[in-house]
């Protein structure tokens, strides 16, 4: 299925469709769960282009290749170009936010990590990031007490908060930035949490993004983007 950038009342973005730029290692529990190895250094890669499908009613899973895992994590769309830029230049450059389908082919990558070999394969295939609709970020006043979670078959898998990320967004753009030009239409990965696991065909998805608000003691949760998907398989 094509893609586009799309808003979160269904109206196409008029961004091109970019790179996505990807963190590693951003949430202290993923890095417990994985048992990694890590280091001062932020963890950057990106997917192509063609690695970007919607996360509509049902997106694919690749077959023949071995367990594919769910990683869902915050996407930021970038709508001006940041190249070496501080972190006071960053957050008005985003356009808006959604969530996304970090989609890894891990018995591929855990083989090429044991040879010493980049693993671009097992994260840039093609549908290898299904990405929901975007959430202005003049909606979002607070990017960093995001919440979002992943149920997989009516049972939750990933609970994630921005709170908790090791590098926050206005960070993180900052030093992708130093290395890698981001570009309007450019999309920007955050990093998941733990519960990353296996996808099968058939698999039932529900995915949401929510921030809360303390309000004179009591919780008041806003859901921003709310997606029921399935999964389908395709050869690759």
């Amino acid at each position: 299925m094509s893609y586009q950038h799309q808003d979160w009342q269904g109206k196409v973005i008029d961004l091109p469709k970019g790179k996505v730029v990807c963190i590693g290692q951003n949430y202290l529990d993923h890095i417990q769960e994985m048992q990694s190895k890590t280091a001062p250094e932020a963890l950057f890669f990106i997917k192509p282009a063609t690695a970007l499908c919607p996360l509509a009613a049902e997106f694919v899973i690749p077959t023949g290749h071995g367990a594919v895992h769910n990683e869902t994590e915050i996407a930021v769309l970038i709508g001006k170009k940041l190249s070496k830029a501080s972190e006071d230049e960053v957050m008005d450059a985003i356009w808006g936010y959604s969530l996304a389908l970090d989609l890894t082919l891990r018995d591929v990558q855990a083989k090429l990590k044991q040879l010493g070999r980049p693993w671009e394969i097992a994260k840039g295939f093609d549908g290898a990031c299904p990405l929901g609709a975007f959430v202005p970020a003049e909606a979002v006043q607070a990017p960093q007490q995001l919440q979002f979670s992943l149920s997989v078959n009516g049972e939750l898998r990933q609970q994630g908060d921005a709170g908790l990320m090791i590098r926050g967004i206005r960070t993180m753009l900052s030093e992708m930035s130093q290395w890698f030009s981001l570009e309007p239409g450019d999309v920007v990965l955050t990093g998941t949490p733990a519960g990353v696991g296996p996808l099968t065909p058939g698999d039932s998805l529900h995915l949401t993004l929510h921030i809360t608000r303390q309000l004179t003691g009591q919780s008041d949760t806003t859901v921003l983007l709310d997606v029921q998907t399935s999964v389908s398989m395709q050869s690759l």
